[in-house]
């Protein structure tokens, strides 16, 4: 972004929940492909798919930190970035990043579970002869 001089939109940032929610929603499409089927068990595979990916972009953003500059770049950096004032640290932007994104994977799984809800668990479903009405 800092190539096309878009890198102070942050609203560009947002952009990130599509593939967040894409790679979630896959890895839960899949599960019930595999018919993996269970509420929890699909939510936690949610919340790791979402958490293992989180770890994976933190560590390409120190790389890249690193790469263009250190500490140095990361004050160029936070004035593009909603943080309260100061001089953050890269530990202080991991975590607070880390924090945001944690918060992200458990929301989007959560709204894409009840999505995915009556597919994965048929707990509300009765399927005996005694409780099913359209044989009466």
């Amino acid at each position: 972004m800092e190539w096309s001089g878009l890198s102070d939109q942050i609203y560009l940032r947002l952009v990130n929940f599509v593939f967040v929610i894409f790679g979630i929603n896959r890895t839960i499409k899949q599960n019930y492909a595999d018919k993996i089927y269970g509420y929890f068990t699909n939510f936690l595979s949610a919340i790791v798919t979402g958490i293992v990916s989180l770890a994976l972009g933190l560590a390409s953003f120190v790389a890249y930190v690193d790469y263009n500059g250190g500490q140095e770049y990361l004050r160029n950096f936070k004035e593009s970035y909603i943080f309260g004032g100061g001089d953050p640290s890269i530990y202080q932007f991991v975590i607070g990043l880390a924090l945001e994104g944690a918060a992200a994977s458990v929301i989007v799984s959560f709204a894409l579970m009840q999505y995915w809800k009556d597919k994965v668990e048929k707990i509300n479903k009765v399927d005996d002869a005694a409780h099913n009405t359209a044989d009466v």
